[in-house]
């Protein structure tokens, strides 16, 4: 190993993979709960190996989990301790595939990983959209190699190993290869960053977000536990009642979770208009169906939608969260993946926090059980109508730009234009229908779409966005050259240089290619929020600690950040955190329209939200 070690710090780089093992059950390995196995090193193509460092020795009559570790591994922390200097060195690049995943993992063991190349968002900068970024996709995708893949390596059924029990040889074939091969992809998608005009993209947008989310993953949250467990006896009771309101409306016993029995009471028994069948000839009974039939005035499918809703949230959340509370740090920690959209929004897993309702009472109610350490307060900055700002931007729209640099309501101010009312003493609904609309245009809402939301006729719903419109011809100008440009070069681009690749915008399906279109509008409005708020994250750290501020982030919620901070501290941290965001795209991008950030601090999520 020294040997090795020897030859990188001579080639100032080296791909480097960590493998471990985890639950075996979990979907999302969770680098926060997983145990390092192993790691492995490559300095050119074929040219690898592999450190086994936790492998457990088999065919021992006590059962497999009882055997000690097998013969001839290095101990833990004397192959990390040798490895030490070489991946904290800022001299020496570390290449590898989610890298994220193994600076998290060596945190664990007290060591902070430094200059990295992933090559997996280097895909992802330069390929969003066209294809997936899994490293056995790019494999054979860039070296038309077909790698020994996990699954392979594991098994499945009653047959699946964890990584730990799976053998040494096997193991190192496993993991020697996939060291190799993200040095030979980084070979072949680095220059394609620099032909291609995507480092920028990549230097500023991706890379430096690695460490970034990192620690924010290894800080987690803390949940109220006692209060998760009575909003779940709450919900339970909630779906019970509708069930029996259901049962009864149905006049028989029924199983709503069963779609095909829904299906033959709302379009066979009911006879309610509007059904379609699947390909297997039953009756859909899909969230927009039933909508429709609910927007209609039916109250049985409004039931049904009630009913998933709460039993969603009881199961996903309530019920889920404490499970997920590490052992260690008595937090939640969730896992986020930097590759997972076409438009530069981060996703997360395990469990997943950007999915929570933000509008419903009861989506409200499970943010209150998101609670800050005792002594602290959470702190919830949010961009202010970020994606309407930046239609008024790209789009050029003179009225709506000043009215943002008024600081007027914009959803009045829209009223006013459209309907012709005051906006002093306006009405409420008139506002709120210029709400929806607004928030609607940049999505591609149609006139159904509209009718449904603000429950008026279709008829009225279209004629409201004609005067849209009319009124704002440049948005319309803006959506129509925004399609033409992705038709022609099957990608839009963000203000910030990144490309979001919409390559089904001319498929012969109709709904498939109008779905694209309407993607593909959004994507720089919502591409270019994506990139706002990373490049505020990336800076927050270093502005926090210029100003000796101690707050930490926890959370990333699309166009919202979550830290926590103590108490003392609150009062000079909220204009630090909403001068970081609202400079965000300076110098890079110089905006006429101001971005706006709320910032507020509370014991819990929902009440600083």
């Amino acid at each position: 190993m020294n040997r090795w070690i020897a030859k990188i710090h001579d080639l100032g780089h080296v791909a480097f993979e960590a493998k471990a093992t985890f639950d075996i059950k979990s979907v999302v390995v969770d680098p926060m709960q997983a145990e390092l196995t192993g790691l492995a090193l490559a300095l050119g193509p074929n040219e690898a190996c592999y450190i086994p460092l936790g492998h457990r020795q088999s065919g021992d009559a006590a059962g497999l989990f009882a055997a000690g570790l097998a013969p001839e591994q290095i101990a833990t922390r004397e192959a990390l301790e040798a490895l030490r200097p070489l991946l904290e060195s800022p001299g020496v690049l570390k290449v590898g595939f989610n890298i994220k995943f193994t600076a998290v993992l060596l945190a664990q063991h007290g060591i902070t990983l430094q200059n990295t190349d992933d090559v997996q968002l280097m895909s992802y900068a330069l390929d969003a959209g066209r294809h997936a970024h899994g490293l056995d996709a790019l494999a054979e995708n860039w070296l038309g190699h077909k790698t020994l893949s996990y699954g392979e390596v594991i098994g499945s059924g009653k047959a699946k190993l964890s990584f730990d029990q799976v053998a040494i040889e096997r193991a190192t074939c496993y993991a020697a290869e996939d060291a190799d091969v993200a040095l030979r992809l980084w070979r072949v998608l680095k220059p394609r960053l620099v032909a291609e005009r995507m480092m920028t993209v990549y230097e500023t947008l991706e890379r430096p977000l690695i460490g970034v989310l990192a620690r924010m993953e290894r800080r987690g949250i803390s949940i109220d536990r006692q209060e998760l467990a009575r909003l779940s006896g709450d919900f339970a009771q909630t779906a019970a009642r509708i069930e029996a309101e259901i049962r009864e409306i149905a006049g028989e016993q029924i199983n709503i979770g069963s779609p095909k029995q829904l299906g033959d009471i709302l379009f066979g028994k009911m006879g309610l208009p509007g059904g379609s069948k699947t390909k297997t000839g039953a009756w859909s009974t899909s969230a927009q169906i039933l909508e429709e039939l609910a927007e209609q005035g039916h109250d049985f499918p409004r039931k049904i939608l009630d009913w998933r809703q709460v039993s969603k949230l009881r199961s996903t959340y309530t019920d889920a969260l404490p499970t997920y509370v590490h052992p260690q740090t008595q937090r939640v920690h969730t896992t986020y993946a930097l590759a997972a959209t076409t438009t530069g929004r981060l996703s997360s897993n395990e469990p997943n926090l950007q999915n929570i309702p933000v509008r419903t009472e009861d989506g409200r109610k499970i943010r209150r059980a998101f609670i800050a350490a005792p002594g602290h307060k959470l702190v919830s900055a949010d961009y202010s109508q970020i994606e309407l700002r930046l239609l008024a931007e790209i789009a050029d729209i003179p009225v709506l730009k000043q009215a943002f640099q008024d600081g007027l309501d914009i959803h009045a101010m829209t009223a006013s234009e459209m309907f012709g009312v005051p906006i002093k003493d306006m009405p409420g609904e008139v506002r709120r229908r210029a709400k929806a609309i607004n928030f609607g245009i940049i999505y591609g809402i149609s006139a159904f779409g509209l009718a449904n939301q603000l429950g008026i006729p279709r008829e009225e719903a279209g004629a409201y966005i004609k005067k849209y419109f009319e009124r704002f011809p440049g948005i319309r100008a803006y959506m129509d050259a925004t399609r033409d440009f992705c038709r022609a070069h099957g990608y839009v681009e963000t203000l910030f240089g990144r490309k979001c690749h919409y390559p089904d915008i001319k498929a012969s399906n109709a709904s498939v290619r109008a779905f694209n279109e309407r993607a593909a509008i959004n994507a720089r409005l919502q591409g270019t929020a994506a990139d706002i708020i990373r490049r505020a994250m990336v800076r927050m750290e270093d502005a926090l600690a210029e100003k000796k501020l101690s707050a930490q982030m926890l959370l990333q919620v699309h166009d919202e950040l979550i830290f926590e901070v103590p108490d003392d501290e609150v009062a000079a941290t909220l204009p630090v955190v909403q001068h970081v965001m609202q400079d965000a795209p300076f110098p890079a991008v110089l905006l006429s329209v101001p971005l706006q950030v709320d910032a507020r601090a509370a014991a819990n999520w929902d009440e600083a939200h």
